[in-house]
């Protein structure tokens, strides 16, 4: 089969590698239709390679048809259309059965004290190929495949494995009142699709902060007030204040992560670790890594007090320092998380089977063969475009 794979810093190919077989009763192998192209996916096109060896298949938002199942699967059968969270879990472990599926006590990787394996994300999370690829073998075929209806074209579903639980969790754990404030910072797909969640959830205000034009011009269509950061500067609270009642948003939700801009130390010491032999480089950073922290410090800036700060951009880093002393004088609270796909599918898939409240049928910018994932990745991480969000078509 043709499956995207990874190389090296900033070298993603499509290759021909063996195909995936059954290893387990329960497991199956789905035939991929559509798979999207992640933000996270850049951190490893730049930052986390020492976690990746070459060859590695990337991508965790995939959905498809079911070709084959094993003998002890009995939820689902050949020609199956079915959407793959990007969580590798069991669904019947104690963290499963608390909606921490991300969490799962069956597929955590010990060896490198993490949650539980994901699709295509490093051996910090299993190694597990991935599904930017023609098929795609995914165990606890009872359980952790979701079904959905035939008819409606893919892009009405295929945010079900990553963007719609992640950002539906970012506005859950943000905890904002009826009616009242939020601010997302980067309207990349989950910042743009939590701006859309937190409205349809009855947020009165809702403030967009990025720097591409063109994703601040998508959310303001959608009602958004988006303020460019180019612009605001230094003044960026000011202008969030001024729409909030002069106190802060209720909550902010940071969508950005461990590459945001403004963090030119933080930037220099994740290029240098590229630059090491992988051991080192790893050793390195599970001990002394530090991430850009610029977004979370304006998350926290920007907030009132008593408010919450809800973090579902990835952060990887080991020694990121943080500012308590204000923190806890603000009196925040602090949500975060790889966000638990199961636990939030039985509230968002309603809106997916009717009509399209949030606007998933035309969220996607560009629809690309995979054979153009490596053009696709280059221009996805320099935001060329006009990108937000990118869909692979097998």
């Amino acid at each position: 089969m043709r499956a995207l794979t990874w190389q090296g810093k900033r070298d993603v190919r499509v290759d021909t590698v063996p195909d995936p077989v059954i290893r387990d009763a329960d497991d199956v192998i789905v035939r991929i239709t559509t798979t999207g192209l992640c933000g996270s996916d850049l951190h490893l096109y730049e930052v986390l390679g020492a976690f990746l060896d070459p060859g590695d298949i990337l991508g965790h938002e995939p959905m498809g048809v079911v070709e084959y199942v094993g003998p002890e699967v009995t939820a689902l059968k050949p020609g199956d259309r079915v959407v793959i969270p990007f969580n590798v879990s069991c669904g019947s472990c104690f963290m499963c059965d608390q909606g921490l599926q991300s969490q799962c006590e069956t597929t955590q990787v010990r060896e490198h004290g993490t949650g539980a394996s994901l699709f295509g994300y490093t051996k910090l999370y299993g190694q597990v190929p991935g599904g930017q690829a023609q098929y795609l073998r995914v165990p606890f075929g009872n359980s952790l495949p979701i079904p959905v209806p035939d008819g409606p074209p893919d892009d009405r579903f295929v945010y079900l494995s990553d963007v719609l639980p992640t950002a539906w969790q970012a506005v859950a754990y943000a905890s904002v009142p009826p009616g009242g404030s939020v601010a997302v910072l980067g309207l990349g797909p989950i910042g743009d699709m939590s701006c859309r969640i937190a409205a349809h959830r009855g947020a009165g205000t809702v403030i967009g902060i990025d720097l591409v034009p063109e994703r601040l011009d998508r959310a303001r269509r959608r009602g958004v007030h988006a303020l460019d950061l180019k612009e605001c500067g230094d003044d960026l609270p000011d202008a969030v204040r001024s729409l909030t009642g002069g106190r802060g948003p209720d909550a902010v939700i940071d969508a950005v992560g461990l590459e945001a801009h403004g963090s030119r130390v933080a930037a220099a010491a994740q290029g240098l670790t590229t630059l090491l032999p992988d051991a080192l480089a790893a050793a390195m950073m599970k001990r002394a890594g530090v991430d850009r922290l610029a977004a979370l410090h304006t998350a926290i800036d920007l907030v009132r007090r008593g408010g919450t700060v809800s973090v579902s951009g990835v952060y990887g880093g080991a020694a990121d320092p943080l500012p308590l002393l204000t923190m806890f004088d603000k009196q925040l609270r602090l949500r975060m998380g790889q966000a638990n796909v199961r636990r939030w599918v039985d509230d968002i898939l309603p809106l997916l089977t009717d009509e399209d409240p949030l606007g998933v049928d035309d969220f996607a910018t560009h629809r690309m063969p995979l054979e153009q994932a490596p053009d696709a990745y280059a221009m996805f991480q320099k935001k060329q475009d006009g990108a937000v969000k990118v869909l692979f078509s097998p």
